[in-house]
């Protein structure tokens, strides 16, 4: 993978955008296609991996596996392993986590009323 130069003007315009926009710093935690599913998911409990993949079939084990690791490194998931074998793995939201849920209701409610013409073009 191609290292990210910090210090290149995309990147400095990128993190003033996440320091002054609060929309953008949310949407760089929770932005992908993947992410806000698996937040939904979360939010009814706690899901091992393998439950996770049933209830999103679509998704690939990499995929899967990348973004439950991003959402866990920006604190929006917990991981937690038991030490027995074979390895029973756990994840649910964290506080911040389910704060967000607010949020993408907000963003599914507002989907429902355009797809269903509610908001229109003037």
């Amino acid at each position: 993978m191609t290292a990210i130069k910090e210090s290149s003007t995309i990147q400095q315009n990128k993190q003033y955008a996440l320091e002054k926009c609060p929309v953008t710093f949310v949407m760089e935690k929770i932005g992908g296609y993947w992410k806000p599913i698996i937040l939904y998911h979360l939010s009814s409990g706690d899901k091992r991996y393998s439950e996770l993949k049933r209830a999103i079939p679509a998704v690939t084990e990499k995929m899967l596996i990348q973004h439950l690791k991003q959402l866990e490194a920006d604190g929006l998931v917990i991981r937690e392993a038991k030490p027995v074998v074979p390895p029973f793995v756990t994840y649910r939201l964290s506080n911040a986590g389910a704060g967000l849920m607010p949020v993408i209701d907000a963003m599914a409610s507002w989907a429902f009323k355009m797809k269903d013409g509610v908001y229109t073009i003037e």
